[in-house]
């Protein structure tokens, strides 16, 4: 095999149709573009965002069904695991968000945390926090250690 033997494989490469080149060609006299209007002429159709006048589908969105609303009243928690306070903390020791965020646990100490069932804990700690999982609340107090609920709001409205 030499180098002028080499050709593409077969119905790889196909001619580009040539429009507008007599009636014999078979895309003459309209060439494809139907009759008259606005996009059979030259410089013809419109810019990307028009819609025909009607509300372009961009400004729609934050009206549509899934998109564009956020809940006032959503609460986000931030997750610890028990098995994470067993690695940063030691007996007896008094775990609140304020401890937490020092630990590097949370981010923010403003912010609500939930304590969740994940992982083991062998010694008593002293939790204080917005939420505690069932099985997190069976496993610190199986080890002897003590949950308190931290009073929280949602949307303007006091809970505990």
């Amino acid at each position: 095999m030499k180098l002028h033997d080499l050709r593409p494989a077969k119905g790889a490469k196909k001619r580009r149709k040539r429009v507008g080149r007599g009636i014999s060609a078979g895309q003459g006299k309209t060439a494809g573009r139907g009759t008259k209007g606005q996009n059979s002429r030259s410089g013809g159709g419109v810019r990307p965002y028009f819609e025909g006048g009607a509300l372009p589908l961009v400004r729609k969105l934050p009206f549509v069904r899934g998109y564009g609303f956020s809940n006032p009243y959503k609460v986000e928690f931030v997750p610890v695991n028990v098995g994470d306070l067993a690695v940063r903390f030691s007996t007896g020791a008094d775990v609140s968000p304020e401890s937490l965020g020092s630990a590097g646990l949370i981010g923010d100490v403003d912010d609500l945390v939930v304590v969740l069932g994940r992982g083991e804990v062998e010694f008593p700690l002293h939790i204080k926090a917005h939420r505690v999982s069932t099985s997190a609340k069976e496993k610190i107090e199986a080890a002897g250690g003590t949950v308190e609920l931290l009073p929280w709001t949602r949307g303007g409205y006091r809970t505990r």
